[in-house]
């Protein structure tokens, strides 16, 4: 049987290959031949990059319309490609960008998507790919029928590794169509970060409505700062405004797998628990003891988290 051809579809952050992107060649090696589409202007550095992570092929279309324009030259020219090509599997990262790409090209071609998928894996001629329905539950989909398929994969469901390898280089042919570039990038703008990255950290404290009010959260900062970490929370405070949604662990939000998960007054919505529950020791702080969050955590404390939190700090800098 011919080695199948997956495609990983790469999106750059600061010139560099995004962390998820590069998570997700590690699943296209065990898959078949590793093909990295890059659309945009990318130095020498981000392609070597991809090759040391295991792309075989690196399709690299360097016109400036994909870094200017939104995302509607890309869906064209991998709509090209696809035809041309006809690869096995398409995989994306669960980014805001990929989201968008991979919704208007399948729409564009009429193909099927199995989206927040764990793992990806093929049973002869059928594709199999594990998704996660709550925080304990998993299905398994199985896809027959003609390539290609497509799959969107969540954060963290593989690990990004360098193999070593160098990558051939195929530029991209096809012309950029002037009537996709209908919307262009005016200006890019990054929320600023206090402390480590919440998907980096490897101590994260996170809250929930438990604090009472937003102003609460300074207990967590200075908790997190004590014990190197970074600050997350819970969809209900970030619906409610008490902090951006870059805080946000759980199923809509960020999948964090840190070594040390303190919960300060979260119940345990089974939304969250998907987002976290990959964390190697979980520490939970609940008023309520029926509250779901103990039923993962290794430690569970009982009692006030406003009065928890602050004695536990205290004993940390004692």
């Amino acid at each position: 049987m011919a080695t199948r051809r997956i495609w990983v579809w790469t999106e750059l952050f600061e010139g560099q290959p995004h962390r998820l992107s590069l998570e997700l060649l590690t699943a296209a090696r065990e898959l078949g031949s590793a093909e990295s589409i890059l659309l945009g202007p990318a130095g020498d550095d981000a392609i070597a990059t991809l090759g040391t992570h295991g792309a075989a092929v690196v399709h690299h279309g360097a016109d400036q319309a994909y870094a200017d324009c939104l995302v509607e030259p890309q869906v064209a020219t991998l709509a090209t490609l696809i035809d041309r090509e006809s690869p096995d599997l398409l995989i994306f990262p669960s980014t805001f960008t990929a989201r968008d790409v991979l919704a208007r090209l399948v729409g564009r071609l009429g193909l099927g998507v199995v989206s927040n998928a764990v793992g990806i894996d093929y049973d002869g001629e059928e594709l199999r790919v594990t998704v996660p329905y709550g925080s304990d539950t998993q299905a398994t989909i199985t896809i027959a029928g003609p390539a290609p398929h497509a799959v969107q994969v969540r954060p963290k469901a593989y690990a990004a590794e360098a193999v070593g390898g160098q990558a051939e280089v195929r530029p991209v042919d096809v012309p950029v169509d002037a009537n996709a570039c209908r919307v262009k990038l005016l200006e890019t703008t990054q929320q600023e970060a206090l402390g480590p990255n919440l998907e980096e950290a490897t101590v994260i404290v996170s809250g929930g409505r438990g604090l009472g009010r937003p102003e609460n959260f300074a207990l967590l900062d200075t908790l997190a700062r004590q014990l190197g970490g970074a600050v997350g929370a819970s969809r209900a405070v970030v619906d409610a405004g008490w902090v951006p949604y870059s805080y946000q662990v759980g199923q809509t939000g960020k999948t964090v797998k840190p070594n040390l998960y303190v919960a300060c007054g979260i119940s345990g919505a089974i939304q969250h628990l998907a987002g976290m529950k990959g964390s190697k020791f979980i520490v939970a702080i609940n008023q309520d003891p029926d509250a779901p969050i103990f039923e993962v955590a290794d430690l569970g404390v009982v009692g006030d988290v406003l009065t928890v939190v602050p004695e536990l700090t205290k004993r940390l800098n004692g």
